[in-house]
C-alpha cells in the first residue's frame, strides 16, 4: 500500500503557541520533530498534543541552545494521531523556534 508523506514547516513561532501540525480527517504518523532556536541565546521550548482541549507534552521547558536544534522522534519512533488532534509548540522567546514535522498521511481510516 502506497503511503502519503507529507511535512509541515513553520517559521518564527515566538510566545503565542502555534500549530505545528493539526489532523483534519485521518490518523496520521507523525515520524519526526526538529525543533530550531534562530535566536542569538538558548530559549525553552513546549511541543505537546492537544486532544479535546486537553495538553499532552511532548517536552516541556526544554533548552535550545543559540544556532542548535532538537530530534524529537528519533530511532524509528513515531507518534499517532487521531482526527481532531494538533501538535502546538512555544518559545519562551519572540520570533526564535522554527520547526519541521514529518508524517505519514491518512494511515487508517
Amino acid at each position: 500500500m502506497a503511503q502519503n508523506f507529507r511535512n509541515q514547516i513553520t517559521r518564527n513561532t515566538g510566545t503565542s503557541p502555534v500549530d505545528i501540525l493539526a489532523v483534519a480527517d485521518s490518523y496520521d504518523a507523525v515520524i519526526g520533530i526538529r525543533c530550531a532556536n534562530v535566536a542569538a541565546t538558548t530559549i525553552n521550548v513546549d511541543v505537546y498534543i492537544i486532544r479535546s482541549a486537553t495538553n499532552y507534552y511532548l517536552i516541556k521547558t526544554v533548552p535550545i541552545p543559540a544556532g542548535g536544534s532538537l530530534e524529537l522522534i528519533d530511532g524509528g519512533s513515531k507518534i499517532v494521531l487521531a482526527s481532531g488532534d494538533k501538535i502546538t509548540a512555544v518559545s519562551d522567546t519572540a520570533s526564535s523556534l522554527d520547526t519541521a514535522v514529518s508524517v505519514i498521511d491518512t494511515i487508517s481510516t
